[in-house]
């Protein structure tokens, strides 16, 4: 319709259709600015609008301890024997493993080797302490040593009272006996000399000067010379025989009573064979 009005008028339609070109350039120039700058706000408020993430420091390495080392380690710590007699010895035997700086025993013992032994003589029952201390710490053990009393000696039997010659010719030497007019040692006459023999030497180890008489003796039949006679063959057999078995001959003194120191007087056969003997006395 403009362009028809125009028509009529062609220099002034000309320069309008210059001013709406230029107004729509314009116009144009115009909307692109605006939309530009639209855009460019919506971008910034987009932007403003996003939420901020604050992302934690990551967290600090672990510290590492130094390692601490290990404390020393008592193996063993013994006593042998664990009971003794006072006065006696017991051995301590000890073994320590590990780092040790220093090993002690108590009481009275001190430093010692990691491993060892000591002889200890304790008066009383002791327990004994030992102590490994290192850089890692101490370690301890006990030993114990019980300690006894010995018993006293059981006192010694009293003493049997010293007897005297006579008590010792009367209760340990026997008479020995012979046949009717015989001087042969019989058997039971040789058992009795020999068990004699035994107690005349402890007599003559006792006293070296004693002399013992060996007394001959017959019994009442027969004349006085005549068993005087007999009764000197019976002593000097029973000394002979004596001598034999060690007795000291030079302590032996052979005399013949005969007849007249009966042991019994009764006339019959038992009484006349308790006669006819060989008796021991001790001598002048």
């Amino acid at each position: 319709m403009t362009e028809n009005f125009l028509e009529g008028y062609p220099e002034e339609g000309i320069a309008f259709r210059m001013e709406l070109a230029q107004s729509a350039g314009k116009s144009k120039k115009f909307a692109v600015v605006t939309l530009a700058f639209s855009l460019a706000l919506f971008s910034a408020g987009c932007k403003k609008k996003q939420p901020v993430v604050n992302t934690p420091p990551p967290p600090p390495p672990p510290k590492v301890e130094p390692q601490k080392p290990a404390a020393p380690t008592v193996a063993s710590f013994e006593a042998e024997p664990g009971t003794i007699e006072r006065g006696q010895a017991a051995t301590l035997r000890w073994t320590v493993s590990g780092e040790a700086t220093n090993v002690r025993i108590e009481p009275a013992i001190g430093s010692v080797d990691a491993s060892g032994t000591r002889q200890v003589f304790p008066g009383n029952t002791t327990t004994y302490t030992l102590t490994a201390s290192g850089p890692g710490g101490d370690a301890t053990a006990t030993a114990t040593v019980n300690v006894t009393t010995p018993q006293p000696p059981p006192p010694p039997p009293p003493a049997k009272p010293r007897r005297s010659i006579s008590e010792i010719l009367s209760q340990d030497v026997q008479d020995a006996y012979f046949d009717y007019d015989q001087s042969t040692i019989r058997d039971d006459a040789r058992g009795a000399l020999t068990r004699d023999s035994d107690a005349l030497k402890g007599l003559f180890s006792d006293n070296p000067a004693l002399t013992i008489v060996v007394e001959g003796h017959a019994d009442e039949r027969g004349s006085a010379e005549y068993n005087l006679g007999l009764a000197d063959r019976r002593a000097t057999a029973a000394k002979e025989f004596l001598v034999q078995l060690g007795v000291t001959g030079d302590h032996l003194k052979p005399v013949s009573y005969g007849k007249e120191r009966p042991q019994c007087t009764e006339s019959n056969e038992d009484c006349w064979q308790r006669n006819r003997r060989v008796h021991f006395s001790a001598g002048q």
